[in-house]
């Protein structure tokens, strides 16, 4: 399993760590679901950032502009549309099987945790290129999924052509 030590060696020092639970209870509570313990542990040290210059998380204590909540809300509403369910291997939304959107990429991603069939099974990532109807399902955790894009690997997202210097990350405004 991945531990934040190894993300934060290559992604920097954080600068936000977040430890007031009450956003993310308020936040599961309406979407039914408890996110998975790696994912907070990522947003509550980092917060709302762009990594590379490329991928945007958000935190559920973020401001308007970058709210986990209102971004989730909003990805649901638009992935639920009968136009878009075709481009996802399975509805979005809480239910087990389904897809909730945590990220976003200025190329086009949508990255989603895969709700496990099991309580006691592991959360899964599935990026949706958008201008395609293509996905991937990878069989990684996120902070696995996170560590393995941070290095440079295949994992959709082109990180090498954002960061040839390395990882790197910024607040979002």
């Amino acid at each position: 399993m991945v531990t934040l030590s190894e993300v934060q060696a290559l992604l920097g020092e954080p600068r936000f760590n977040w430890s007031d639970p009450a956003p993310w209870i308020e936040l599961e509570r309406e979407l039914g679901i408890e996110f998975p313990a790696d994912f907070r542990e990522i947003v509550d040290v980092y917060g709302s950032i762009e990594i590379n210059g490329q991928l945007y998380l958000s935190h559920p204590a973020g401001h308007l502009l970058h709210s986990l909540g209102r971004s989730i809300k909003e990805d649901l509403e638009l992935w639920r549309d009968e136009d878009m369910v075709e481009f996802l291997p399975s509805p979005v939304g809480g239910n087990p099987g389904e897809l909730m959107p945590v990220a976003t990429a200025m190329t086009g991603e949508a990255v989603f945790l895969r709700v496990p069939d099991d309580p006691s099974s592991p959360w899964r990532v599935v990026v949706q290129e958008f201008d395609s109807p293509a996905w991937t399902l990878y069989e990684m955790t996120f902070s696995e999924w996170l560590l393995a894009y941070l290095k440079g690997r295949d994992v959709t997202l082109c990180s090498r052509n954002f960061a040839p210097g390395g990882p790197f990350y910024e607040f979002l405004p």
